[in-house]
């Protein structure tokens, strides 16, 4: 553990943003696309990220997958620390410690090649890999997503849902940490979003991968064990999945119930939902904060009675 770091535990914990921050600059505005985000992502897990257009939810996956630079916070990923790292440590970085997919296919694989052959590029690319014989490599993984038998096949003669699987056979094929995954599942339908996260399922069993997906899709969303949602830049609150691992075993849909929980900052402060902020049809942005009995603690509009517990 660095401590001298965080609090957390890098050894542990795979992804730690806190209170991480980016703003984008032009000439004449500047946007506040991350304001003091907090993130713990445990090794092996399978999680999700989502939040509605502008939350921010893209920005942090730029961030975790060193595409883009934070402004200010802490940001570490497989014990790296991504501030303080070199062009070429990034450079790196992007080729062994995380892997992408894309929504867009043509965004990650290259048309004119065999799925053989695009799975065996990155390790072509990159001068460090680990890996001595990289078709070996290559086929093992299109093996493990159910390409074997299209390994010579090019993108033309693949199906939306192929052309995904070989993604993330590629995405795989320097060992990484971390797979990020961009609305995945976003031009397929629900027959192939379902292949694709069993698929994901596997990977994470069989290679022990840590798999986060950023999506707006709330359906995807209850298909996986914690959810965390992102409003206005910042985490505002979490879903956890019950009976997941029963439903992992098979032993039932994963269709089931969701706990939601609010996330508390490092300050104490949390966001509402803004549902429930609507049922209390507020006259401005006063909230009267008081604990019961039961150490509940109630927020009520000024001069009404009742509240949100």
């Amino acid at each position: 553990m660095h401590s001298e770091h965080t609090d957390y535990d890098l050894q542990k914990h795979v992804i730690v943003a806190d209170g991480l921050v980016k703003i984008y600059k032009t000439s004449e505005i500047e946007v506040l696309a991350l304001q003091g985000l907090d993130l713990v992502v445990e090794r092996g897990e399978v999680m999700a990220i989502i939040g509605n257009s502008g939350s921010g939810k893209s920005t942090l996956l730029n961030m975790i997958g060193g595409l883009d630079k934070p402004s200010a916070g802490k940001l570490f990923v497989d014990g790296k620390d991504l501030f303080k790292m070199r062009e070429k440590d990034l450079v790196r970085y992007k080729t062994s410690t995380v892997g992408f997919i894309w929504q867009n296919n043509a965004r990650n694989l290259i048309p004119y090649l065999t799925a053989l052959e695009n799975v065996m590029l990155p390790m072509q690319l990159n001068n460090k890999s680990q890996v001595k014989d990289k078709k070996s490599r290559a086929m093992d993984l299109l093996e493990l997503t159910g390409m074997g038998k299209r390994a010579k096949h090019r993108l033309n003669q693949l199906s939306g849902g192929e052309q995904q699987r070989v993604a993330i056979a590629l995405s795989l094929a320097n060992y990484p940490a971390v797979l990020l995954a961009d609305e995945p599942t976003g031009s397929v339908d629900t027959r192939t979003t379902d292949t694709i996260l069993d698929m994901f399922r596997t990977v994470n069993k069989e290679l022990g991968t840590t798999i986060v997906i950023v999506t707006h899709d709330r359906d995807i969303a209850k298909k996986v064990q914690r959810v965390v949602a992102i409003r206005d830049g910042k985490t505002s609150s979490e879903f956890i999945m019950n009976n997941y691992a029963e439903r992992l075993a098979g032993m039932g849909d994963f269709v089931g119930e969701q706990i939601e929980y609010a996330v508390l900052d490092r300050a104490g402060r949390i966001q509402i939902p803004r549902n429930l902020l609507d049922k209390m049809n507020l006259d401005g942005n006063r909230l009267i904060i008081s604990i019961d009995e039961d150490n509940r603690v109630i927020l009520t509009p000024p001069e009404k009675k009742g509240g949100l517990t």
